[in-house]
């Protein structure tokens, strides 16, 4: 157990530019609080116990403000940074060592049963207020900017930017957990725009063409 804590605040002290010491961690950090006692609630839906399990998780919702259903399955090293009105579904997934920012919804898309959440795979970031909906996978090393709402599959080494989201490769290359930030992403609407320009450019410059060619021959005439 305390093995696992110590891990736990390393996590913090690791991703968490504000963090000064590990009691600071221990008595204020609400993802921290809120990781913990998932886990408590977590073991007692694995032994069926799922009133007391659902207590347990309801009572940090209270406290801290983020949900997260004990029958989801969390990897090692998850930071909730922040973490007011995170939300974590019965049968998400999580991979190792991913980051979620507040307002964060890994949640399901209607009533259907068995697996309606998402799947994370490793060192995954989910930018504050980023919607991620439905039985979809999200690869490994993917970026989640923030506010995007994702409904399909994200493969691995990808951004996912806009609503409904849509992939931007970082130059094919991995995306490191360091450089997870939520401001250094693609602006995709913002290339369709100047993508939009250059082609009414192209068109005005043709249909100048056009009408000197036509002004040349009713001259000639």
């Amino acid at each position: 157990m305390f093995r696992q804590l110590r891990e736990d605040i390393a996590i913090v002290k690791e991703k968490d530019p504000a963090a000064r010491s590990s009691l600071e961690i221990l008595l204020t950090y609400s993802g921290l609080k809120a990781v913990r006692s998932y886990r408590r609630a977590h073991w007692f839906y694995q032994h069926k116990w799922f009133t007391i399990a659902r207590i347990i998780s309801q009572r940090a919702r209270h406290k801290t403000g983020i949900e997260i259903h004990p029958g989801a399955q969390i990897g090692k090293g998850l930071f909730i940074d922040h973490g007011m009105g995170v939300v974590i579904g019965e049968t998400t997934v999580i991979g190792d060592n991913c980051l979620l920012y507040q307002g964060v919804t890994l949640g399901g898309t209607g009533k259907d049963k068995g697996k309606r959440h998402p799947t994370l795979g490793d060192n995954v970031m989910v930018g504050a207020g980023a919607k991620v909906l439905g039985p979809i996978n999200i690869g490994n090393n993917v970026k989640v900017a923030a506010n995007a709402v994702v409904l399909k599959d994200i493969p691995d080494n990808c951004t996912a930017v806009g609503v409904p989201a849509r992939i931007a490769r970082m130059a094919g290359q991995k995306v490191q957990q360091q450089d997870l930030d939520q401001i250094h992403i693609p602006d995709l609407t913002m290339e369709d725009i100047t993508m939009l320009k250059s082609a009414v450019t192209c068109l005005r410059t043709e249909m100048s063409k056009l009408e000197k060619q036509e002004q040349t021959e009713e001259t000639e005439e």
